[in-house]
């Protein structure tokens, strides 16, 4: 990249193509989004290779990085062909399962109020649906409705603590913190930590701990953060990185 930029630099000719320099702007903006994300291989292929490269990875990685939801993922992948599939079966069949599915996808893009509507649908059709009833409290958490969650998501919580692999138990801690309990929400932090090690739960208790003035506590649980982070894979970096960037901020407030 940085030949070929040199070698263009001196045919000034080139310069007077707009959509070369747009272009050439576009493969430097993915390769500095790339290094700074940690996804060093496609850095590798931006860096040694055409703009092709900078394209793939816009539409592969950039675009799914700065989702709404990023950090309070569910599990599943968002698709616009399984949307149109789920718009067709509940068309024809109108079940439960098929509007809770819809709605985990519209969770996952960041439409909390679409996400609301399908979770809603599905309790209709079934109101004991427990993984209903927890993503509609998730929803209406994000929504910064967290009166409405609450009720939703101690149910869940009180039902199975250990629901969506303690993902449930961390929407209802951070309902309760929304909501000024600070003292109910520490607990729930420090159940949810001594069986997980999620960075999301971490570095929210620390936020906690120093909000009590406790800074030695905090200072525990922002290391495991940055230090995990350095060993995690790069699907768990990805996943983490908002909570890591929150860890980092953290550290530099806390005495060491």
């Amino acid at each position: 990249m940085v030949a070929s930029l040199i070698t263009d630099v001196t045919e000034f000719d080139s310069w007077l193509s707009l959509p070369f320099v747009l272009l050439t702007l576009f493969q430097i903006w993915m390769f500095i989004h790339a290094i700074r994300n940690r996804e060093y291989i496609w850095a590798a292929f931006i860096f040694f290779f055409s703009v092709f490269s900078a394209v793939f990875y816009y539409f592969i990685v950039y675009r799914n990085s700065g989702s709404a939801s990023q950090g309070f993922e569910l599990p599943g992948a968002a698709k616009r062909k399984r949307i149109k599939e789920l718009e067709a079966q509940i068309h024809h069949l109108d079940n439960a399962v098929h509007h809770f599915q819809l709605g985990d996808i519209y969770f996952r893009q960041g439409k909390f109020q679409k996400a609301e509507t399908c979770y809603r649908a599905a309790l209709e059709r079934d109101p004991k649906d427990i993984d209903a009833r927890a993503h509609l409290g998730q929803s209406l958490l994000r929504l910064k409705r967290a009166a409405e969650a609450r009720p939703l998501l101690e149910g869940v919580c009180a039902e199975d603590p250990k629901h969506d692999y303690g993902y449930s138990m961390m929407a209802l801690a951070e309902t309760l913190t929304a909501l000024g309990e600070q003292n109910a929400a520490l607990e729930i932090w420090q159940q949810v930590t001594s069986n997980h090690s999620y960075a999301r739960a971490k570095v929210q208790l620390a936020e906690l701990y120093l909000a009590k003035n406790q800074p030695d506590l905090a200072r525990v649980e922002i290391k495991d953060v940055i230090h995990d982070d350095a060993h995690a894979p790069a699907f768990q970096r990805k996943r983490d990185r908002v909570w890591v960037r929150r860890a980092k901020s953290l550290s530099r407030k806390v005495p060491a």
